[in-house]
């Protein structure tokens, strides 16, 4: 009987947290200086449960990232259930511009929250593992439908694609960002075999 009674209040907390995140994201996109109590305000929470969820500035900001990273990485599965392989994959690219430039707007709170105590290559481990994942996915998923290129791996996808955070987010980056993945995937699509088909 216990776990049932405990179980609302364990979704209740994910949603706390997960709003927490979402504001905390917007907040110190505009401002690394965001106060805290102001985000968790904003995220409808109290202070208590603000600071038993992320006790300090770098923890609030090192799990937006991580967030921020899985939510992008989460949505190539997502997209291969909807959409042919290479709709998937360049609509996945669409997704990881838009976050590169969240994440630019977040450089400053990131570089502040983890300049002393935080280990160096922190941050890029949080986030190669469930990208290079997902592109792994969507290359695996392509090749098999003779949509790209055969043999292209995830590092030539990210070494590809990395004109992304060269972009100026406060630019109008979108023009930029779709030529440039287009592009991108103008090359993967060169020496594509096509479609299997069963003869």
């Amino acid at each position: 009987m216990a776990p049932e009674k405990d179980a609302p209040l364990r979704s209740d907390a994910q949603r706390n947290r997960e709003r927490i995140l979402e504001v905390a994201l917007a907040e110190l996109t505009c401002s690394a200086d965001a106060p805290l109590s102001a985000i968790a305000k904003k995220a409808g929470v109290g202070q208590g449960t603000f600071y038993r969820n992320f006790p300090n500035r770098e923890a609030l900001v090192l799990e937006v990232y991580r967030y921020e990273v899985q939510q992008v990485a989460d949505t190539a599965a997502q997209l291969l259930e909807t959409h042919p392989p290479d709709q998937a994959l360049r609509e996945w690219m669409n997704r990881l511009a838009q976050y590169a430039m969240a994440k630019a707007g977040l450089a400053d709170a990131l570089r502040t929250a983890t300049t002393t105590s935080t280990p160096r290559g922190t941050l890029t481990k949080m986030g190669h593992g469930p990208v290079s994942s997902a592109v792994d996915l969507l290359l695996k998923a392509n090749e098999e439908a003779g949509t790209i290129r055969p043999g292209v791996t995830p590092d030539d996808f990210v070494l590809a694609i990395a004109g992304l955070w060269q972009i100026d987010p406060h630019s109008a980056w979108q023009p930029r960002a779709a030529r440039l993945l287009d592009l991108v995937m103008d090359g993967l699509r060169a020496g594509a075999p096509g479609p299997v088909t069963d003869d």
